[in-house]
């Protein structure tokens, strides 16, 4: 009877829906984080998806000058978060939201009025306002991923961890989608310039959002509520002070002292070139490869991935929360790499679409598990620190993969002349299949080290 009583509670059905019932009580804090991390969503990648295109046109720098700048810029985020991922430990997530999204606000006032000081070229005036602008984006951003996911591992607790990732990565990604509706008849009436401001609008909402909604009391009583839940203990549910910073301490207990973490996280790389080759290589290719309909609506092709992201990640997140985690990257990262040579066949939609639907679900499958293995894996209060360091490989794939890129668009899809966009799908798909078949060789070395179903429970 007992037997069967379980089978009862763990059914697929009740194990598919669970998930969602938990996430959707979560706390009012969380939910603030949820609705500005979706609004950062559509302005992050709404302006990155025309960054190449813009400084092409409105800066007018070659195609190998935009990659290098827009590598840097995505690069230098991922490096910030390397050096200032724990702020949000220290200071609290609180602030380091509030500060983070104030800095990308003046950053984006810069990018989005530096037409307004004219010239071209490198060094112009529009060229500084610009690169000024950026580096603010990169400062605050920094400071905004790892404390938004030091937020969901405060507020969540072991029922709800795994859906509070998938929830926040997947509206990420929703915004991430939004871009390809409304930015195609601004950007024709008002160009690259006017959506830009139209992003910029948006995160100053998103700045008062998070400093009304994440006031120091609806903090403090979520992390509280949490923890209660989660050990039962009034005493062990009040919030701790974090202890000072100790260099010693830092270096002996650096999580890349561990070599299978550390392999784990770099081996990475190759499969993480195709999340740089959204921006670096896909509008310019759907431009120029598409001409017509796709081209003239090139955010709304570019952008489906966001979109199916945010379908996908909580369903892949309900079903697939019991398959230990270097199980679910060996496929998910096979899954995501394999559809890379459809387009090695050459132009289709057909193929386009379906390069882009497979390798979504790759990612839904691997990606939000990957970060809450990070967050889950820090000790208390180290949370941002972990999590900045788990992403310093993609900072390493994001700069690697914009000192070539623009040379590969130059070579086979330039803007005019002979084109060969075969071979250059064909290179990046064999790049991104080293990472699954070096996670398959290597999984008895591995085993046991990140064998675990679900992360948070």
């Amino acid at each position: 009877m007992d037997d069967q009583r379980t089978q009862k509670k763990s059914s697929p059905l009740r194990e598919l829906i669970e998930p969602f019932i938990h996430i959707a009580k979560a706390p009012r804090a969380l939910w603030g984080v949820n609705l500005t991390y979706l609004i950062e969503g559509m302005c992050y990648f709404g302006i990155l998806t025309l960054l190449a295109i813009y400084f092409n046109k409105s800066v007018e720098l070659t195609d190998a000058q935009a990659g290098w700048i827009v590598g840097a810029f995505t690069g230098g985020i991922t490096l910030a978060m390397f050096f200032f991922g724990e702020l949000a430990d220290r200071w609290g997530v609180r602030v380091a939201l509030g500060l983070a999204l104030a800095l990308m606000f003046f950053g984006r006032i810069l990018l989005s009025g530096g037409v307004l000081l004219g010239g071209g070229g490198m060094w112009s005036p529009v060229y500084m306002a610009s690169i000024g602008g950026l580096f603010l984006v990169v400062l605050g951003y920094g400071m905004y991923q790892p404390a938004a996911y030091t937020a969901v591992k405060q507020f969540t607790t072991k029922k709800t961890a795994a859906m509070g990732y998938a929830a926040l990565y997947a509206l990420m990604n929703l915004g991430g989608f939004l871009p390809g509706i409304i930015s195609p008849p601004i950007r024709q009436a008002f160009g690259i310039s006017g959506i830009y401001w139209v992003y910029t609008a948006l995160t100053a909402v998103s700045v008062v959002l998070i400093l009304g909604i994440l006031s120091k009391k609806t903090v403090e009583r979520a992390i509280r509520s949490a923890r209660l839940e989660q050990t039962g203990s009034e005493e062990a549910a009040e919030v701790k002070v974090r202890k000072p910073f100790n260099l010693t301490t830092w270096i002996k207990e650096h999580p890349l002292r561990d070599v299978k973490f550390s392999f784990f996280i770099f081996i990475l790389i190759p499969v993480q070139t195709l999340f740089a080759h959204q921006w670096l290589t896909l509008p310019q290719y759907v431009d120029r490869a598409f001409p017509g309909f796709v081209s003239d609506n090139m955010e709304f092709f570019v952008n489906l991935n966001p979109l199916l992201i945010f379908v996908l990640t909580p369903l892949a997140a309900a079903l697939t929360s019991k398959v230990d985690v270097y199980k679910m990257m060996i496929i998910g990262t096979l899954v995501m790499a394999v559809p890379t040579f459809f387009l090695a066949i050459g132009p289709n939609v057909v193929l386009l679409f379906a390069y882009i639907l497979l390798m979504s679900a790759g990612e839904a499958m691997w990606q939000p598990r990957f970060l809450q293995l990070a967050a889950e894996l820090a000790p208390e209060g180290k949370t941002g620190q972990y999590m900045g360091i788990a992403q310093f490989p993609w900072f390493l794939t994001k700069l690697l993969t914009s000192l070539y890129s623009g040379h590969m668009l130059a070579n086979y899809v330039p803007e005019a002349g002979p084109r060969n966009s075969e071979m250059l799908w064909l290179l990046y798909g064999i790049i991104a299949m080293i990472t699954p078949i070096s996670l398959f060789l290597s999984r008895k070395w591995m085993a046991g080290k990140l064998k675990t179903s679900a992360v948070g429970g």
